[in-house]
């Protein structure tokens, strides 16, 4: 038995309670993960509330990623006490995810955790600073170099724009951080933001083509930021897209595109191959310190996901949440 955070259905409601789980009511795959750490995503979030359609089938367990220990496995590359790391593939949409005590799941699904960071420190990163590692080596493939002027960040108060920050900074790219959260400037130059701009300067509709300001950007929430922000890119500038949180429309013109050759390049998290995400992960633990890593988390119990769920969503918490399973 082990403990799992279950969501059901109850008069078209979405229920979550903490409940025992038999072992056998696992799901099909050849590797079994004691889990330590998961964490609480936007996508949990709205999985656990019903606020969204994120959940496919239930009963579902949440959580898009965790952290944790090999118990058993009949997948080559992993043997009992490797330290793993699992993010997106589906984990809380289509089958059971992380924020439970086990899982099972496919071993392909799963990568091994670098040296350098703790499943702990994992989760911290999470789903987030995973996709935001991707974004910047999006834009680095791209050719966007750190000479080449300032790069944007939306949402930058979020998870991903956080590490977005960090990383870019990190990299030597001069940061300029968006955000709805103007009291929050100091921690956002912490991270490496050189200057600091109101959301509101780009939510709203604007011009088809505005002025050259950005050399690229990072991109979390859609929308008319995003139409903005491409608006807003130098010729042959770029926009790594990976949120939606102001929303999926995305209402612009071709102007940008082709009057100025920009380039709006997509970024997926949930099915992205299996080597690209190897190289994310041995880049976050080569260049994100320890320091930033604790710095922009903090931790709560398995029992506490789903007061935490609603709170997220209200937009009352700040940085990271990692779930400790165990406790």
């Amino acid at each position: 038995m082990f403990n799992a955070l279950l969501l059901d259905k109850e008069d078209e409601r979405t229920v979550a309670s903490v409940q025992p789980i038999d072992e056998s009511r696992l799901a099909d795959g050849d590797v079994t993960v004691r889990i330590e750490f998961s964490t609480l995503n936007y996508k949990d979030a709205l999985a656990i509330t019903g606020k969204a359609p994120v959940v496919r089938k239930f009963p579902m367990v949440p959580g898009i990623d965790f952290a944790g220990v090999v118990e058993h496995s009949a997948h080559a590359d992993y043997k009992p006490g490797d330290l793993v790391v699992l993010n997106g593939w589906g984990a809380g949409e289509t089958h059971w995810g992380g924020l439970a005590q086990k899982a099972r799941v496919a071993g392909d699904h799963l990568i091994a955790l670098p040296p350098k960071i703790t499943t702990r420190q994992a989760m911290a990163v999470g789903t987030a600073g995973y996709t935001a590692m991707l974004c910047v080596q999006a834009l680095a493939q791209h050719g966007v170099a750190p000479g080449d002027g300032d790069v944007l960040v939306t949402g930058a108060n979020g998870g991903v724009g956080s590490f977005a920050v960090t990383i870019l900074a990190k990299r030597g790219y001069r940061v300029i951080a968006s955000t709805g959260r103007p009291e929050e400037a100091a921690r956002l130059s912490q991270l490496g933001a050189a200057d600091i701009v109101e959301r509101t300067t780009l939510s709203a509709p604007g011009k088809p083509l505005q002025k050259e300001r950005f050399a690229a950007a990072v991109d979390c929430v859609g929308s008319h930021t995003l139409a903005n922000v491409c608006a807003s890119l130098r010729y042959g500038g770029a926009v790594a897209a990976c949120g939606l949180a102001q929303g999926m429309d995305f209402p612009a013109t071709v102007a940008p595109f082709i009057l100025r050759g920009v380039a709006l390049l997509g970024v997926d998290s949930v099915y992205v191959p299996r080597p690209r995400r190897i190289a994310a992960w041995n880049a976050i633990a080569d260049e994100i310190p320890v320091e930033t890593i604790e710095s922009v988390a903090s931790t709560i119990a398995l029992g506490e996901t789903p007061d935490f769920a609603a709170r997220l969503l209200r937009g009352e918490v700040k940085g990271r949440v990692i779930v400790d399973v165990n406790a």
